[in-house]
């Protein structure tokens, strides 16, 4: 059986430690002693440990854990063992830890021994700053007045007469007669307006206010006072997007701003998720020909309900199999949290940080061009987890996600150590479980799954789906925590008409951390992590509770 696969057909987790000894022949003709620098006794420091006379005999070097994914796909993990020990006997160390506050205007006022200096100093000050300075300022600094500046610099605003504060940005037109915003610089604009401790007038100008990002329409919205305070949420269309066929965008509305993900509450993620699910129920209504409810308001979580048993109604009766195929057949769900951008110019993550989730539907397959009557099957992430699942049970003759939940639940601990804990779940209700993989693609990466054989969110009754929702906030939250910044979530799901295949709705939080920024290991699918992933899972509980 040739399945590159952590999940044992068993229900054990299955995989290799490296143990390396080697010898290395010594082919180096001459030798380059030079010194290192000094120890504080004044004993000279040389390098002599690079330039060994002979051969090289290693032993025994460090342990690796290798440890193939639970989906082949994705690669496999490396654990160093020297790494991972350490933060055995300390889980609380996994963690980053909180920028420290910064403040150019404080530094400015020490240097000129001024602290009444004139706004317009500092002002000047800022303008023949280096490019390069003035965006890490911009990202980096805590200051209301460095960041006010910086603003300015980068755009053109329309001030209150009153006030002399934000309200708005001047226009123009391009040669095209496309209307656009005066902005001067756009790297500082993106990168001020994602800093949270831009005060609230400017980022209402430049990024939140609708309208002000583009003339996409919004199409959905969710709005209620709750229990934990006032939610509002705009749903927006992008007709011409990157994912075909036009995909939409659920945002915390201007008046409900959210940057730190600790700072979303429950009312929030329901209503990001309400949208998604409401958007794809309406799709797949039209599809297979169910009456869809009254347009212009939002549909309750019961309506919602009713028309997702209607939709799999239509979906398996005879006549709608026979007359109509299913256009759109699987569904995409995404949430980028977190930006940043590198004094170089380096886009680190996503587009913008006030908190939103992306979603659309995906085609079952389009024309190849030059082939007469012949269809592609359009991609979407969870094709390949049912590849590899019929692979399994066609090898194995078990249905895989039943053998991983068995052995997710009956983990042992990757270091064989039986004094600490082994557990890998993180979260867990009567409905679903988040868990830390046994093999992490992201240092950090949690996963989530219905404990029942549901495949997509068509499947998922209200119970689960709210089930669903509230372990996605607490991952989130958890991960925000521990100290992650950055953090994209992605859902694997099955096709809609795929019948009986085992396969579940599976998401997967993927933080990205400083020290982990990708190369040439991850290229080839080699995820390198310092910590086995049961003391990581109870770092997690821990901040959980």
């Amino acid at each position: 059986m040739n399945l590159r696969t952590c999940v044992d057909p068993t229900g054990r987790f299955v995989y290799g430690i490296h143990k390396p000894h080697f010898f290395v022949e010594n082919m180096r003709e001459h030798d380059h002693i030079s010194s290192l620098g000094i120890f504080d006794d004044g004993q000279n420091h040389e390098n002599l440990a690079n330039f060994p006379t002979g051969p090289v005999n290693v032993e025994s070097a460090d342990r690796i854990y290798e440890i193939p994914n639970a989906f082949p796909f994705k690669g496999v993990t490396y654990i160093s063992e020297s790494w991972a020990i350490p933060k055995s006997e300390n889980p609380d160390s996994i963690f980053l830890p909180e920028s420290p506050k910064t403040s150019f205007s404080n530094v400015i006022k020490k240097w000129f021994k001024d602290p009444d200096i004139s706004s317009a100093k500092i002002q000047e000050l800022y303008q023949n700053l280096p490019a390069p300075v003035l965006l890490t300022l911009a990202k980096t600094s805590t200051d209301k007045i460095d960041l006010s500046c910086m603003a300015h610099m980068a755009c053109k605003f329309v001030l209150d007469p009153k006030t002399e504060k934000p309200c708005g940005l001047e226009y123009e037109k391009d040669k095209t007669g496309k209307i656009r915003p005066v902005i001067y610089n756009h790297d500082l604009f993106e990168v001020l307006a994602n800093n949270i401790y831009l005060a609230d007038d400017f980022r209402q100008a430049m990024v939140l206010r609708p309208g002000v990002q583009g003339e996409s329409e919004i199409m959905g919205e969710w709005m209620v006072q709750a229990e934990d305070g006032p939610s509002h949420v705009f749903e927006y269309l992008r007709q011409n997007s990157y994912i075909p066929w036009g995909h939409y965008a659920a945002n915390m509305a201007n008046d409900a701003v959210r940057y730190r993900v600790n700072d979303l509450k429950p009312s929030d993620m329901e209503g990001m998720r309400h949208l998604y699910y409401q958007r794809t129920y309406l799709q797949m209504a039209r599809l297979v020909g169910v009456k869809i409810p009254d347009r212009r308001r939002t549909l309750t979580v019961d309506e919602l309900e009713n028309l997702r048993i209607k939709i799999l109604s239509g979906l398996v009766s005879e006549k709608t199999v026979s007359e109509k195929k299913v256009k759109f057949s699987k569904t995409l769900w995404g949430w980028n949290y977190g930006f940043d951008f590198s004094p170089t110019g380096y886009r680190l993550h996503a587009s913008h940080q006030q908190i939103h989730q992306q979603f659309a539907m995906i085609p079952a397959s389009i024309p190849a061009k030059g082939f007469k009557n012949r269809e592609l099957p359009c991609f979407g992430c969870g094709d390949m987890i049912a590849d590899f699942i019929r692979d399994y049970r066609e090898k194995t003759g078990k249905i895989f996600f039943d053998v991983y939940i068995e052995a997710i639940l009956n983990n042992e601990r990757t270091d064989g150590r039986t004094d600490k804990d082994s557990s890998l779940i993180v979260y867990k209700d009567d409905r679903v479980m988040a868990f830390v993989p046994k093999a992490q693609t992201s240092q950090w990466e949690i996963q989530l799954m219905p404990l029942s054989p549901v495949g997509n969110i068509l499947e998922t009754d209200l119970i689960t789906r709210k089930s669903l929702d509230t372990a996605m906030l607490a991952c989130v939250r958890t991960l925000g925590l521990m100290g992650a910044e950055m953090i994209t979530s992605i859902e694997y799901s099955k096709p809609v008409e795929d019948k009986d295949t085992g396969q579940r709705l599976l998401y997967a939080f993927l933080p990205k951390l400083p020290i982990s920024p990708g190369g040439f290991s991850e290229a080839q699918l080699r995820w390198i992590n310092g910590h086995f992933p049961e003391d990581f899972a109870l770092a997690c509980r821990k901040k959980m509770s």
